[in-house]
This record gives structure tokens, sequence and C-alpha cells, in this order.
């Protein structure tokens, strides 16, 4: 009979397996928030686009001296928001490289650690037959003994 196939480093493949599965989930969580602060940059950037071409219409019209200050405060108030964002997008994106890369070290660690496993079953695949063949010439020879002995 023949005994089943037992990987000796299952436990081992396993551990990098989900320690892949959680990488990979931290890595979409790391885009997710890039997305989101990136969105919201762009939305600023836009914003202040918008408010410089109304400022430009107005000062083909005319307008109060008390507007532009409005409009000048409001502004450096954008400026500073973008300048803010600017930085958080810099940091989602450098949070969601590293993850990039931890994720593409695990997936090559598995990668890894299954090719072993593939060569392994094959090793033992090999082994199984080798050894079914040594248990058939036992058998024959054993058979061939027996009618020439009579038994």
């Amino acid at each position: 009979m023949m005994k089943p196939y037992l990987y000796r480093f299952e436990k081992v493949l396993t551990y990098r397996e989900q320690e892949k599965v959680e990488t990979e989930t931290e890595y979409k969580k790391a885009v997710a928030s890039f997305e989101m602060v990136a969105t919201e940059l762009y939305d600023l950037l836009k914003m202040k686009e918008e408010l410089e071409s109304d400022n430009q219409k107005k000062m083909e019209q005319g307008f109060h001296i008390n507007e532009i200050h409005t409009y000048t405060r409001y502004l450096e108030s954008l400026e500073k928001r973008i300048a803010i964002q600017q930085q958080s997008v810099i940091k989602a994106r450098t949070k969601m490289n590293w993850f990039e890369e931890k994720l593409l070290e695990k997936t090559i660690e598995v990668k890894k650690f299954e090719k072993m496993k593939g060569k392994d079953r094959e090793h033992y695949r090999i082994e199984m037959e080798l050894s079914e063949g040594r248990f058939l010439d036992e058998l024959t020879t054993a058979k061939f003994h027996r009618r020439k002995t009579g038994w």
C-alpha cells in the first residue's frame, strides 16, 4: 500500500501564503487610501483652477477691493490645503509602494515553496514508482521460486 504524500514544509508554505494574503489586504487598503487622498488633491486643484478662472473674468469686468481681499485670503487658504494634501499624497504613495514591494517579496517566497513542493512531489512519485517496481519484482521472483520449488 502506498503511503500518502506529505510535504515536509507544508506548515511553512501555509504560513507564507497567509502572510501573502495579509500583505495583499494591506496593499489594497494602501491603494484605496492613496486613491482617496489623490482624488481630494485633484478636487482642490480643480477648485483652485476654477477660482482663478472666475477671478480672471471678474478682473475683466471689475470688482470691489473687498472682493479682492476675500479672494486673496481664500486662495491662500486653498493653497495651504493643497500643500498639506500634496504631503498626504506623497505619504500615501510611499506607503502603497512599500506594501507593493512587500507583496512582491511574499509572492516570490510562496512561489519558491510551491516550486519546491512540486519538485518534492515529483521526487516522491518517482520513489513510489521505483518502490512499486521493486515490490512487483520481488513478487515475481517469489512466485517463480514457488513454482520451481513446488510450493
